[in-house]
């Protein structure tokens, strides 16, 4: 297996795949999406900056996705970047002929797999960060397992939770709702939950301290030693 760092202005991204032909379509991909994304802004900078669900003046499929996904969740635009971006560039690997691929972009994750994949849970200082992951079976069809923190990162958090990670095929929305869940979920209040549809989201585990909370179908979570250097720092455009 290749393991590939990609480093584009504000895309940290880590890459994984079994043949060099499909490092480079993942990359193909990123830059695509980024380009249009960019272009876009250049001409609607709203879009870049509204913390609202916004509709925007374009049919490009990255700006459609994450203003659809955003919508849905009821926050802005750019809370679907790093998932949107990671989307499409596994989507060029599997137009190559990918059997698995992996990009994780700050932790929002997008992939394609014939075996198990392990996913680490980040999750700041709370005690189960770097002591648990998930083992995801393999995947068919491109799958989004989406992270957003309310204590780690540079992204902008109206929550408390240590990580909110959202599992859907739909992989802007994965990172839509990873934000919206993490702004309001609480220890005690775990009611943005069951306003979830299971049509979309295949399940969320969240941390916060020392609680957890679950809901929907989750792969197996077991216990392993997660590298804090493998850990990708994302989109933040």
């Amino acid at each position: 297996m290749i393991r590939e760092r990609f480093f584009f202005r504000e895309t940290i991204a880590t890459i994984l795949a079994e043949e060099t032909v499909h490092i480079t379509s993942a990359k193909k991909g990123i830059l695509a999406a980024r380009q249009v994304l960019e272009r876009y802004i250049a001409r609607d900078p709203f879009f870049l900056v509204t913390l609202d669900p916004y509709e925007p003046d374009s049919d490009e499929p990255v700006i459609v996705r994450m203003a659809q996904a955003t919508a849905k969740a009821n926050v802005g635009p750019m809370a679907a970047v790093a998932g949107a971006i990671a989307w499409a560039g596994v989507e060029e690997m599997t137009e190559r002929g990918a059997e698995f691929g992996v990009i994780d972009n700050g932790g929002d994750i997008a992939l394609i797999s014939d075996r198990n994949v392990r996913v680490g849970l980040h999750a700041g200082t709370a005690p189960l960060s770097g002591r648990a992951a998930f083992v995801v079976p393999p995947q068919e069809s491109i799958l989004g397992i989406c992270t957003s923190s309310a204590t780690v990162g540079p992204s902008i958090s109206f929550g408390v939770a240590d990580a909110v990670t959202v599992f859907s095929h739909d992989v802007a929305l994965a990172d839509a709702y990873a934000t919206s869940i993490c702004n309001q979920i609480r220890i005690d209040d775990a009611s943005v939950l069951s306003k979830l549809d299971p049509d979309e989201i295949k399940g969320v585990f969240a941390v916060l301290g020392e609680h957890t909370k679950r809901w929907g179908t989750l792969p197996p979570i077991i216990r392993a030693v997660v590298d804090e250097h493998l850990i990708s720092a994302g989109d933040r455009l």
